[in-house]
């Protein structure tokens, strides 16, 4: 199987990222594997879709996840073109909200190319049309209203405010754009001082979402992958973390200041599980992480699930194994059934 990941960024890969543990551990069972940025892509006067890509060394063994980002990022990486005819699976792990100032042409190129990466019978995940839907945190508010926290998205102060004053509790301002705890903050019920600043702040850049606080935030919240519209599982175990806030912080991202503990997986998430699969399912993604919060759904993480890693550490197993089975199973069906199937049923068979 040839496969290719798309990252943001190859340089500002870590050894812990999901991407880099799937890539490594796909690398040593001998699949060939191609990681790319979205700079890096690129559409040939021949009509495909491609890349300059880098590549591990194809006849070496990598121990950790570490020794392999290193191979990729090193001057020893092989450095080759890579076009669709060549792949069997595009996996787009880029996030368009961690493109920082100046990278806003970087925010749908995943997206786009791998839109053209289909027409050539390469199997895209997650499913790139409805990716494109999912660019901001709007996707969310497409899935049922029992899983989400009581939102209001707007850019009216008036409405902010009378949205906070209907609240027994207190509430969640965060922009409609961006991810990883960004821009998050937390007004308490009796101090309204900040809320007109933390607002116009947030809607320079757009809209405000305002939410409902889930008072076991303070206890973290879990976030669990999910594959093929399931839990996913592997010898048992529950593909899951328990992420807890920093001390003084309200957000459980882990490179916000959170860390990670093992989770104990209730049938309450997996009745989550069960009232977003067929949405996911309709939309081909076959790959995404759900944060959850008591019985809410904080956000669903449809481009780069994260927790892949510490996951497999907490729980004893690895957890790429079922991934990496599910993929070559979809390669053999494509190839099986060609153009018989259209990317959105490759993407959850």
């Amino acid at each position: 199987m040839t496969i290719g990941f798309v990252v943001n960024n190859i340089e500002t890969e870590k050894p812990g990222y999901t991407t880099i543990f799937l890539a490594q551990r796909m690398h040593n069972k001998g699949h060939q594997v191609y990681l790319m940025g979205v700079g890096d892509l690129a559409y040939y006067p021949d009509g495909y879709m491609g890349a300059e890509a880098v590549q591990a060394d194809p006849k070496h063994k990598y121990k950790s996840p570490a020794t392999y980002l290193e191979a990729i990022q090193g001057e020893k990486a092989n450095k080759v073109r890579v076009t669709a005819p060549e792949l069997d699976v595009l996996m787009l792990r880029n996030d368009p909200s961690s493109e920082g100032e100046g990278r806003g042409w970087a925010q749908n190129a995943g997206i786009i190319f791998g839109q053209l990466a289909i027409r050539h019978g390469v199997i895209v995940l997650n499913d790139p049309t409805k990716l494109s839907d999912a660019v901001n945190k709007m996707y969310f508010q497409h899935f049922p209203e029992a899983v989400r926290p009581r939102t209001l998205i707007t850019r009216d102060k008036d409405e902010i405010k009378d949205f906070f004053n209907q609240q027994k509790n207190n509430i969640i301002l965060k922009p409609l754009q961006g991810s990883g705890g960004s821009g998050v903050f937390m007004v308490k019920k009796n101090d309204t001082t900040n809320l007109n600043q933390i607002v116009e702040a947030i809607s320079r850049d757009g809209y405000v979402i305002a939410q409902e606080y889930l008072p076991q935030a303070t206890e973290g919240d879990v976030r669990l992958i999910v594959m093929n519209g399931e839990a996913l599982q592997h010898k048992g175990k529950y593909c899951a973390i328990h992420r807890v806030t920093g001390k003084d912080d309200i957000r459980s991202n882990l490179h916000a200041g959170g860390s990670s503990q093992a989770a104990k997986i209730t049938q309450t998430m997996l009745d989550l599980v069960e009232l977003v699969r067929p949405k996911l399912i309709q939309d081909g993604m076959f790959l995404v992480g759900l944060d959850i919060v008591g019985d809410k759904l904080m956000e669903i993480n449809v481009f780069s699930p994260g927790g892949l890693s510490d996951a497999s550490t907490l729980e004893g197993v690895d957890f790429s194994e079922p991934i990496i089975a599910a993929l070559e199973r979809k390669v053999h069906y494509k190839k099986t059934y060609d153009a018989q199937i259209n990317n959105k049923t490759v993407a959850m068979i």
